[in-house]
């Protein structure tokens, strides 16, 4: 009588598949039994016993690479391997609590993408006329600021919020959304550049919310740029006011970058 059992029968006494026991081999972690006569791999039962350390150590969170010296170690290195194990989960499951945290916070919409003084913010601006729609898109082009500028991020959110008790900035911006409805040759948008880059002009500390978000390297520059052309390419209108407004800054001396 053979002794021993097949794969299969030590694959379920062991509690893996065939195909896991089949991984063990190939990694070196038990070793694959002789062929009896019958032309079958009997497993006996130090293999059996083999293949249970084995598989606890890998459900544990024990990368297979470490498996193999974990079961050879004595007990002081064996404490010392399975530690350093513990550390590594530790440090996994915080990272899989703060993925969970941040999963909960997009539910409510900005939380993630957008702290609470920057939502008060958003929250404050139908107040001033702005349409839902209108207000999106602010949200939208506050993301992509945070984004792009993190360090001068609240800086710039302070100045805007500055500049809402200005009625004048107030009644240009809302004419500047509006101007997204208007055809890029509309003269209107000449007549509102130049009231936008007077009243700019006129109150220097308007001129910081352009400047916050500027910095001496060329990828400061891009970082502008990309949040400067945020839109103008679903709005023709708005794209056109936009240059025209730094181009009129730029000639009166305001550090654009281009």
């Amino acid at each position: 009588m053979s002794k021993g059992v097949t794969i299969s029968q030590a694959a379920t006494f062991a509690g893996v598949t065939v195909k896991t026991v089949r991984h063990y081999h190939k990694h070196g972690l038990v070793e694959e039994p002789r062929r009896d006569s019958s032309g079958y791999r009997r497993y006996g039962s130090a293999d059996l016993l083999r293949l249970v350390r084995v598989r606890t150590l890998a459900a544990a969170g024990v990368p297979l690479a470490e498996v193999g010296p974990l079961l050879d170690a004595d007990p002081e290195q064996f404490a010392v391997a399975i530690a350093d194990v513990q550390r590594r989960l530790s440090e996994q499951i915080e990272a899989l609590i703060a993925r969970r945290d941040t999963l909960d916070r997009l539910a409510d919409g900005d939380g993630v993408l957008l702290p609470e003084r920057a939502r008060a913010f958003l929250s404050r601006l139908p107040d001033f006329g702005l349409s839902p729609d209108d207000v999106s898109k602010i949200r939208e082009g506050l993301v992509l600021t945070r984004a792009l500028v993190p360090g001068g991020f609240d800086d710039y959110l302070t100045r805007v919020e500055h500049a809402l008790h200005d009625a004048r900035f107030v009644a240009l911006a809302k004419r500047s959304w509006e101007a997204e409805a208007w055809g890029p040759d509309d003269p209107r948008i000449e007549e509102l550049a130049t009231a936008t880059v007077e009243h700019f002009l006129a109150n220097p500390e308007l001129l910081a919310i352009l400047t916050s978000l500027q910095g001496p390297s060329d990828d400061d520059a891009a970082r502008y740029r990309i949040i400067s052309d945020y839109g103008n390419d679903q709005a023709p209108a708005f794209a056109r006011l936009t240059r025209l407004i730094e181009t009129k800054l730029r000639a009166a001396g305001v550090p654009i970058p281009r």
